[in-house]
């Protein structure tokens, strides 16, 4: 295996004409440059210089290696700089799993952030509701929705941004809709129209909350998605309840009014991979996410 070091100072002095001169440029006393010279002729088993008047010049070998050399050396030089702007976030990769509801609210004001910061790291954005068990399925950076005090795996750390309480979005000229808060049980009687398929998490918050005001929901449509929800509520077919933050750009002819008795909350965590936490890209996408989810810095954690 040849030096990497020796053939840079090798070809300082073939560049330089001397052992003198390729010293002064490198920093190094000639005696120095010498032995590194001496070196490399060993490693190669090759005559690679020879006394030229006050200098040296390559041999035909010495010159075929530097010639195979300045390439090596120039790939050499792109990695350390591909390492360097690794390690300063301004290359590489960066993924981003988020569920829908902070996709729309957040994540363009995070994305906008981070492409004007690093316009070499590559975004990949996943959209899920699944927290992985599988660490080599976890994204680097994931938003999710969990109970408070929630827990991550192993080499995780979750930080907290949000606690979002549900909201019920009713048409404007319910009989409730000009209330400053609604009991789940007053909404008992009325067309419930369900917004997650999926049947993930936050719609099972939501009939654990309602199994404690003593009643199960009636769902007579069933939606996908929280804008078709609401698009539904906006033609006065039904109600829908649903986390404050999925009402964040509501339908004509719907008003969002805050539900108790109880009170259903969801918390949003950042959940960050801890081999990738000290990077510059998660950092500024961590700050991003507190400043749109209100976070004061000092109770950041």
């Amino acid at each position: 295996m040849l030096d990497v070091h020796r053939l840079r100072v090798f070809r300082s002095v073939v560049a330089s004409g001397s052992v003198a001169a390729a010293a002064a440029n490198l920093g190094y006393t000639p005696s120095a440059v010498s032995q590194h010279v001496a070196a490399l002729q060993r490693e190669t088993g090759l005559q690679l210089l020879a006394r030229h008047g006050r200098g040296v010049r390559p041999t035909a070998a010495g010159q075929a290696l530097a010639a195979e050399a300045d390439g090596l050396l120039a790939r050499l030089g792109a990695v350390e700089t591909f390492v360097a702007d690794l390690r300063s976030g301004r290359s590489g990769s960066l993924s981003v799993a988020y569920f829908a509801s902070v996709g729309a609210a957040w994540l363009p004001a995070v994305v906008s952030t981070l492409t004007a910061e690093y316009p070499g790291v590559r975004l990949d954005l996943e959209l899920t509701e699944e927290i992985p068990t599988d660490p080599t399925r976890r994204a680097d950076l994931q938003l999710a929705v969990a109970r408070p005090n929630f827990e991550p795996a192993a080499g995780t750390t979750a930080h907290h941004l949000l606690d979002d309480p549900y909201v019920a979005v009713v048409p404007e000229r319910h009989p409730l809709a000009g209330r400053d808060e609604i009991e789940l049980a007053e909404l008992v009687g009325d067309r419930w129209i369900d917004n997650d398929f999926a049947r993930g998490w936050c719609r099972r918050n939501l009939l654990e909350a309602c199994r404690a005001a003593g009643f199960a929901p009636a769902f007579t449509v069933e939606a996908h998605d929280y804008p078709t929800a609401l698009a539904f509520v906006s033609a006065g077919i039904g109600v829908t309840v649903l986390p404050s933050l999925g009402s964040a750009h509501p339908a004509p002819g719907t008003v969002a009014v805050p539900v108790v008795k109880p009170v259903p909350v969801r918390s949003i965590y950042a959940l960050v991979q801890d081999a990738v936490a000290d990077t510059p890209p998660v950092r500024s996408a961590l700050a991003a996410l507190r400043e749109v989810a209100g976070v004061p810095v000092a109770a950041s954690r």
